[in-house]
Formats: C-alpha cells, sequence, structure tokens
C-alpha cells in the first residue's frame, strides 16, 4: 500500500498517494493548465510533496493565459526552425493579448514566410506534443546549445542580466537552476528544444486553432542599438477560437479608429518629417478641439482653487540637480546646450519651476493650501520605435498642478483632486474607470532607486490608499510603479471599445519639498515643510486629445467638434438663405461651415456623413417659404420643418449641455 500525503487546495486537506502529479489532483478539469504551488507556477508533471498548499490555474486566467501564450510561442519558434533551419533563437514570451519570438534569420520574414510559418505551427499542435522539463548544468546547457550564441549569451548573464536584458529575458534564464523544455512527440522521440524557465501547458493539442500570427518587426537584441538586429514575429493565442474571433474584431475596429488615419481625414494634426519624430502640429481643426480642451482646464482650474503660472522652456542643468531629476531621467531628456559656460536642458517636468516659485518669499500656513497649475510644454526623448501618433510623443503640452499642502491637509487635498479628476473625465464621455495605486518595490533589488525613509514613504502610501479606498472605485495595486520621489495614484479609464489608458495621475511628494528647502511658517511660529502634491488631469493634451479621437471614432460631441454644424443647400439657389441661418447661429457662438461646392446634393450629403459633423442643417423651398430647416443627425434621422430660433436654440442647448450627441 503507497505512502499518502495531505496537500491541501483552497480551504481543504486532501491526502493523496505518494507521487501524485498536480495533473491527477486536478483529473477532468481540462480548462486547468498550470498549478500554483507554494506561490510558484509549476507544470501539471510536477509532483507534489507532503503539505504543499495547491492552487489551481485556468486556461482562461491571467496566469494561465501567460502560460498558454509561451508555450505557443515555442511551437512559433519551433515552426521557423523547421522551415528555416538557419535561424538562431533570441527570446520568446508572452506580451499583452499575445506573444512574440525573436529570431537572427538572414533575409527578413515576408508576408509568404508568415503563412506557411502559420500552417507549420499548426501541424505540430495538431501532434499533440507534450512539454516535458528537465534541468542540466550551465556547462550542459552550453555544450546542447553551442549552436545558439543568444541562448549562450544569457547563460552567461545567468543571474546579473534583469536589469538590461529584453522582456522576456530573466524568464528564459531564470534563478540558480537551468532547464531546457523539450518537445516531445507520442512516440517518446524529441522534436525540439528550448532553453526555458517554464512552467508550460500539458500539450500542444490545448492550442488548437485558437492562435494566429500577427506580424513581424526588427528588434534589437536585448533592446539595444548597439546589438544586432533580429526579427520578431508577433502572435496570438487565446483559449478558444471564438475568443480569438473577439479579439482579432476588436482589432479591427481599433484601426478602423486609429487617430492617425481619423486625424488625416478629418484635418485636425500631421506629423511632419521635417520636425522630427514625435513633434505633432495641429492644423485649424485640430487647434479648435485643442483650444476647447485647454479653455476647459483652465476654467475648471481656476474654479477648483487653482491659480495660474508661466514657465520657460529650457533651464541650467542645476536645477534637475536638485530636484533629483536628472539620475532618473536623463536618458529620456534631450542632450544638454551649452550656453555662456553652462549646460541648458529642455524642461522635461515642471514641477522644478513651481517649486521655484512657491520659494520666491516667505510662505505661512494661511497661505495652505496654495496650487499652482499651467499648460507647460514639455520634451522627452522618447525612443523612435515607441513614438506612436499623439499617444507616445516627444514634445507635449501637460495641464500640470502642484498643490503645496501642510500635512495634515494632505488627505483632504487628494481627495480634492481625485473628485475633480473624476469629474474632468465624465465631462470628456469617460466614466468607466478604476484606480491604480504604484508604490515603491518594498523588497525587490530595485528598492534603492526610491527616495526617502520607510516611513515618509508608509505615510504617503496610507493616505493615497485611503483616499482612492473611500472613492469606491476598484483599486489595483502596481507594486514598484512609483516615481523615485513618491506612490502615485492614476486613473485608467476604458474607452468605447474597452481598451483601458492610463489617464490622470495624483503623487504625493515629500522628497522635492526637501531639496529645494521649501518651508512654510506654522501657526506656533515654527518652519515646517508642505507636501507637494502632484496632478496631471489630462496627462498631456497631445496624448488625452489621441484617446478621445479613438473613443470617439472621430465623432466628437457638439461642443468639441471642430464644425458643430454644417449647412448643406438642396440647391445652389438657397445657399443665401442657409447662409443666413448660419450666421444667426454664428452669432450665438456656433462653430459653421456651409458646402457652397459644384457637387450635387446627394454627394454633399455623402461628404457631410464622412465629416461626421454632430448637425447637418438641409434647406430647399419649402424651408425657405416657412423660415425653418431640416436637421439630419448622425445615425442617419432626419428632423423637418424646425423654426429657426428653435434650431439655434437645440443647437446651442446640445453645445451647452455637453451633450453626446
Amino acid at each position: 500500500m503507497s505512502a499518502e500525503i495531505t496537500v491541501h487546495v483552497a480551504d481543504s486537506a486532501r491526502s493523496v498517494p505518494a507521487g501524485t502529479t498536480a495533473a491527477e489532483l486536478f483529473e477532468g478539469r481540462r480548462e486547468i493548465v498550470v498549478a500554483r504551488v507554494g506561490g510558484e507556477l509549476v507544470d501539471l508533471a510536477h509532483a507534489l510533496a507532503d503539505g504543499d498548499e495547491v492552487e489551481p490555474v485556468a486556461i482562461d486566467s491571467e496566469d494561465g493565459l501567460n502560460v498558454l501564450r509561451h508555450s505557443c510561442a515555442h511551437v512559433l519558434a519551433q515552426a521557423v526552425q523547421q522551415l528555416h533551419p538557419n535561424a538562431r533563437l533570441g527570446i520568446g514570451p508572452p506580451v499583452r493579448d499575445g506573444f512574440y519570438y525573436d529570431f537572427d534569420v538572414e533575409v527578413p520574414f515576408h508576408p509568404e514566410d508568415l503563412k506557411a510559418i502559420e500552417k507549420a505551427m499548426q501541424r505540430i499542435i495538431n501532434e499533440g506534443q507534450t512539454f516535458v522539463r528537465r534541468e542540466v548544468s550551465d556547462s550542459e546547457a552550453l555544450a546542447e546549445l553551442t549552436h545558439e550564441p543568444y541562448k549562450c549569451e544569457l547563460i552567461g548573464l545567468k543571474g546579473g542580466a534583469s536589469e538590461d536584458a529584453a522582456e522576456g529575458a530573466s524568464v528564459e534564464v531564470g534563478g540558480a537552476q537551468l532547464t531546457i523544455y523539450d518537445n516531445v512527440r507520442k512516440d517518446g522521440t524529441v522534436a525540439w528544444g528550448d532553453l526555458c524557465r517554464g512552467p508550460h501547458i500539458p500539450s500542444t493539442k490545448l492550442i488548437g486553432n485558437a492562435f494566429k500570427v500577427m506580424r513581424s518587426a526588427a528588434a534589437y537584441w536585448r533592446g539595444s542599438e548597439k546589438n544586432p538586429q533580429l526579427q520578431r514575429i508577433y502572435g496570438t493565442a487565446w483559449p478558444s477560437k471564438a475568443d480569438l474571433t473577439a479579439y482579432l474584431a476588436r482589432l479591427a475596429e481599433a484601426e478602423r479608429r486609429d487617430h492617425r488615419r481619423i486625424g488625416a481625414e478629418l484635418d485636425l494634426y500631421s506629423f511632419p518629417d521635417e520636425l522630427g519624430s514625435g513633434l505633432p502640429v495641429f492644423h485649424p481643426r485640430g487647434g479648435v478641439i485643442k483650444r476647447e480642451m485647454e479653455d476647459y482646464a483652465r476654467q475648471r482650474h481656476i474654479d477648483e482653487g487653482f491659480e495660474y503660472v508661466g514657465t520657460p522652456h529650457i533651464t541650467k542643468e542645476g536645477l534637475f540637480h536638485t530636484s533629483g531629476h536628472l539620475p532618473y531621467y536623463a536618458d529620456t531628456m534631450f542632450p544638454p546646450m551649452e550656453l555662456e559656460g553652462s549646460d541648458y536642458y529642455l524642461k522635461a517636468m515642471n514641477c522644478p519651476m513651481h517649486n521655484l516659485i512657491f520659494r520666491s518669499r516667505g510662505r505661512s500656513y494661511r497661505d495652505l493650501p496654495m496650487r499652482l497649475f499651467e499648460f507647460g510644454s514639455v520634451y522627452r526623448y522618447e525612443k523612435s520605435g515607441v513614438v506612436h501618433g499623439l499617444t507616445r510623443v516627444r514634445g507635449l503640452e501637460m495641464d500640470d498642478s502642484h498643490s503645496y499642502v501642510t500635512p495634515e491637509q494632505a488627505p483632504a487635498e487628494i481627495k480634492h483632486l481625485l473628485d475633480f479628476v473624476l469629474s474632468l473625465l465624465r465631462d470628456f464621455g469617460l466614466d468607466d474607470f478604476y484606480l491604480e495605486l504604484s508604490t515603491r518595490d518594498e523588497t525587490g533589488e530595485k528598492k534603492d532607486k526610491f527616495i526617502g525613509t520607510d516611513e515618509q514613504w508608509a505615510v504617503a502610501t496610507r493616505v493615497l490608499e485611503d483616499v482612492c479606498v473611500g472613492s469606491g472605485l476598484e483599486l489595483v495595486p502596481d507594486p514598484g510603479g512609483a516615481a523615485f520621489y513618491g506612490p502615485k495614484v492614476s486613473v485608467q479609464a476604458r474607452d468605447a471599445i474597452g481598451r483601458t489608458w492610463q489617464m490622470s495621475t495624483i503623487q504625493y511628494d515629500f522628497n522635492q519639498p526637501e531639496r529645494f528647502g521649501l518651508e512654510y511658517q506654522d501657526s506656533d511660529g515654527a518652519r515646517k515643510q508642505p507636501v507637494m502634491i502632484h496632478s496631471a488631469k489630462f496627462g498631456s493634451i497631445e496624448r488625452f486629445m489621441g484617446v478621445l479621437v479613438e473613443h470617439y471614432a472621430g465623432a466628437f460631441p457638439p461642443w468639441l467638434s471642430p464644425v458643430q454644424v454644417l449647412g448643406v443647400p438642396v440647391a445652389e439657389e438657397y445657399e443665401p438663405y442657409l447662409q443666413d441661418v448660419l450666421d444667426r447661429m454664428s452669432a450665438h457662438g456656433i462653430r459653421v461651415e456651409l458646402d457652397a461646392s459644384d457637387d450635387r446634393f446627394p454627394k454633399k450629403i455623402r461628404n457631410a456623413s464622412r465629416s461626421k459633423v454632430p448637425f447637418i442643417l438641409i434647406a430647399g423651398g419649402e424651408d425657405q417659404a416657412a423660415g425653418t430647416v431640416s436637421f439630419r443627425y448622425r445615425d442617419g434621422s432626419q428632423e423637418n420643418g424646425v423654426a429657426v430660433d428653435a434650431a439655434v436654440a437645440k443647437v446651442s442647448e446640445a453645445i451647452d449641455a455637453k451633450a453626446q450627441v
């Protein structure tokens, strides 16, 4: 009779024979792909030990999806080396919504190559190959993988590569013990193997046909331009074919909403090569949206007790040493300019200059909270590979604010800022969001990058967390994601098609007031240090506009639309009458245009619909005789015989109410 061991699943203890695997423990549950034992993910083939805490991990969970996609990346690499035997392997991690694998090949992959690779993957999947883990020593791995130079490099970096290795390299190498995963056929022969930490799904069969090879792109080995350029193949994998179909539909809808394409179609902005990457220009219609955003934000800040200030675009280097930014942000700042014996930097953030305003004269506790705000133009040297339309730029305008408060005032000020942020997002049509609390890395190797004492971090984190919990919104932790000077809370907003965007941020800073020697005189005459709270409501005008364009697919609500009313006469003879109606609307501050082109009326209507203007105003003979107009809306519906005064009131009310027409 075999010995028994006790394992713990959920809140219950189970007695099982010694040598029982996780697969046997969860037999019959086909949705379980790996297990978590003692907090670590393991293959289902893992033999359990007495006292183990075991948790099943389903394929549709975050961890389960990552394992599925990592396994699919191995299948991708196996297929590539079947078709291209000379391809050398880089790394192949799971990423959001998919996976990738890097290859060193003589000729870049073409679309036809990707189709062939996908077919080869399907054949491997259909074979039902199993992922079998085996432990190897460093010397054994080097001998076995001598033909894989990048894998050998990772073995040499083992234990110290996590800081500079590309995403996934630490996953491939892992800790002290190296492991290789073999893809084993049903007859027991090894089809292929890869250096990998794991874990993996039990069989390629679980991938089924719910995967797709998406595209290829160039990528530098370990993310450095100094290293060889490899070819990266991206793919996606999902628990079911239905999930894959839904994802591809979301991608198609996202492409339809791409703000770069819509911006060109609606003549909102452009990205001239002559200016440089990541430096957009706003055309007159885009300028209308930008101005509306700025006017809104400026007035809201004033209403919320902020004072408008202005600071220059460049500063001497010493300012960023005082603030502490240079050691942490030098790589993302433009190179310095030498002038009159000093180095000057383009401004990458506004807070140091606001500190100089606070410090310009003595402050009393009666002055606090002191709230400063500006539309500050800042410049950040983003790598060319990550620059993306308006959502990742090098020149941006931030609606930056800084509140200087006593420590006792901090909780109320953070609540005030969070309420402000949420109301702003709702006014712009974003009303589905959650909060993310970014804290320092408390135990990892990166803890030293955060400035301040344990007590300061504990107090700041607790204040932010209490306010977030009090809001009633979902709160998601983000350990290690804080700025070097203090924790932050960010609002994560979901758009019209369910994508999540990081929008506004609120940060608690106990570092800069100390570094700048900021003080106020308290009621007892003592000199004390204020707390500084950073907040960006839009984040940046550019990025927020890019999100809005995609959220609305270019069909802005009336108050934001560059053109609010477009007049389309039934025939040329009715243009003067319709122009007179538009002039009356313009006198009420409504933005209007008249289509006086030579196009026939049906074409004018088609063009008007494509322009996404919220109100199309039509007038013909009957309207002119009766002193009325007809409305045509975005959904194709029409309202006829509306008196001119009523038409003016209708549009004005929609604009004033910020209606989502």
